[in-house]
């Protein structure tokens, strides 16, 4: 085993404890960047090209039918194909947190489009699932297995926030470990199905979990409710026979008690477990061999790597699995006193260059790896370790379209993202959609005042409805600041008035009585 020190020149401060990485026709994918996705990637999903020693980030597109997908962190990830033996294949998606620590409960599934050395498009899903749903969750796995010819999906472990009906003011936010339910989900009828097993008592997180055929190996994982690492081993196997699937779990002898460690595969039968904690304040830095042949698994020790004294000291470290035997590790830059934010990376490679050449694998893993962001909370709190998982290989491109966070504009003043009035709230880093009809970016309207400046929909509290109507409308509108005073610079309309008809005055009675010389006069104008 070797380890190799790799220089992130692009931008390694979109490197966050509780990335993903996913493999596409041997190319490296970067998923769950820190941060909510600026306009120069608004995917969230970055190519990495990664050539001598040094690592480059490139932005990836989305096709137009694809739905947002917001940077999710410790979400539960594994690759979907058709069949055990299918070269085509698809990833699976499911959970993590948002950027605002808001848990997901929806599944995506992502696919690759197209790609050539100028772009690369991918096409991604959100799939409509009933039944049994899983809550919303983090720090859980997601595997297939194959059966009699059908696959399904098996989901198990992770964490959630506390039920709504069981908060308090004082702990409101708490972290509970989720029920250790397993939950089989068909993705051809989009249903799902829970099932509970007297073996599996306490609910895990941060655990490994190998998937081979029609059985699932569960090893280590964190109970806070115990706040221990378990030390079993559980076999779950999956028959999928023609009617109700039927689910068992068996508990086996020789586990390991650790969380949060990284598995890669270096043969078709033959895995390497590295890293994780054994302890609340102790990083395990052995290595393991992990073989599965008939339906049996064979946990060995084997010979660690020389680590870096920076490695040993560090009180934290996080990364990925790179496929083909490769591990990504990455630790803070406070432990070299040189950039107080920065990562450092090295790739560990767990078998020799000529065979990482030959061996093309197609693995199956859902691993889990530490703590949360060095911002956020306390190294070594496992209620926030993060996740590492993926299968993928290094390999050579061109260096067009490398993304570069020096090159984005400040975009507080330009584009979607600028304050638009004095009550706005829309910040780049916190924004999430709030019409239907947003992707990546906040929706907004022309305020016709003057010369004319955009405003955020949202911060002028327009419903979707009447933001509709608004921009099908051949119609001005003015802003909550300008509307009043539009009012008052128009000129008022002339008011047309209708011509009324004079009435006629009714004649008063009187009681009057004419004397005889008014009536000799009124007599003779009479008859004359």
């Amino acid at each position: 085993m070797s380890l190799q020190v790799v220089s992130v020149i692009s931008n390694s401060s979109l490197f966050q404890p509780g990335f993903s990485l996913l493999n596409f026709d041997g190319h490296v994918f970067f998923f769950g960047q820190k941060g909510w996705p600026k306009r120069s990637c608004p995917t969230g999903v970055f190519l990495l090209d990664i050539n001598q020693n040094e690592l480059k980030m490139k932005p990836v597109l989305f096709s137009k039918d694809s739905c947002y997908l917001p940077p999710l962190r410790y979400p539960a990830l594994c690759m979907l194909r058709g069949n055990a033996e299918s070269d085509e294949y698809q990833y699976i998606i499911h959970g993590g947190k948002t950027p605002n620590n808001d848990l997901s409960d929806k599944i995506y599934v992502m696919c690759l489009v197209s790609k050539n050395s100028k772009k690369t498009m991918f096409q991604c899903v959100e799939k409509d699932l009933g039944g049994d749903v899983p809550e919303a969750r983090y720090g859980h796995t997601i595997n297939v297995v194959h059966s009699q010819g059908k696959s399904m999906s098996v989901i198990f472990g992770g964490r959630s926030y506390t039920p709504l009906a069981q908060r308090t003011t004082e702990k409101w936010n708490s972290i509970v470990d989720c029920l250790p339910s397993v939950f089989l989900i068909d993705f051809e009828f989009g249903c799902c199905t829970s099932y509970v097993l007297p073996e599996l008592q306490d609910g895990l997180a941060f655990h490994v979990s190998i998937a081979r055929n029609d059985t699932i190996y569960i090893l280590g994982g964190h109970s806070l409710q115990n706040n221990t690492r378990s030390p079993s081993l559980y076999k779950l196997k999956v028959d999928l026979p023609l009617g109700s699937p039927a689910v068992t779990c068996t508990i086996l002898p020789g586990g390991i008690s650790v969380s949060s460690a990284i598995v890669t595969q270096i043969s078709d039968t033959e895995f390497v477990l590295v890293g994780g904690y054994q302890s609340d304040n102790q990083k395990r830095l052995t290595c393991n061999t992990i073989v599965l042949e008939d339906n049996k698994i064979e946990i060995v020790e084997r010979v660690s790597p020389d680590w870096t004294p920076d490695i040993k000291h560090c009180r934290m470290w996080f990364g990925c699995d790179m496929g083909k035997g490769s591990v990504l590790l990455g630790i803070p830059g406070a432990n070299k006193r040189l950039i107080s934010d920065a990562n450092y990376f090295y790739i560990l490679r767990c078998q020799g260059a000529e065979e990482t050449k030959e061996e093309e694998l197609a693995a199956r893993i859902c691993s889990q790896a530490s703590t949360e962001d060095p911002g956020d909370s306390t190294p070594f709190e496992d209620s926030e370790e993060f996740y590492f998982s993926a299968e993928t290989s290094i390999f050579d491109v061109d260096d067009t379209d490398t993304y570069n966070e020096d090159d984005e504009e400040d975009e507080s003043e330009t584009g979607y993202w600028i304050t638009c009035s004095a009550s706005c709230n829309i910040d780049i880093n916190t924004w999430v959609p709030f019409y239907s009809t947003e992707l990546n970016k906040p929706a907004m309207i022309l305020c016709s005042n003057g010369s004319g400046h955009w405003v955020h929909a949202q911060c002028m509290d327009l419903s979707e409805s009447m933001l509709l109507c608004l921009s099908e409308a051949n119609v001005k509108y003015f802003c909550n600041e300008h509307v009043d005073l539009n009012k008052e610079l128009q000129t008022p309309q002339k008011v047309v008035h209708l011509k009324k008809q004079p009435m006629k005055p009714l004649r008063k009675k009187t009681n009057m009585k004419l004397t005889t010389p008014m009536k000799k006069s009124f007599l003779r104008r009479l008859f004359e």
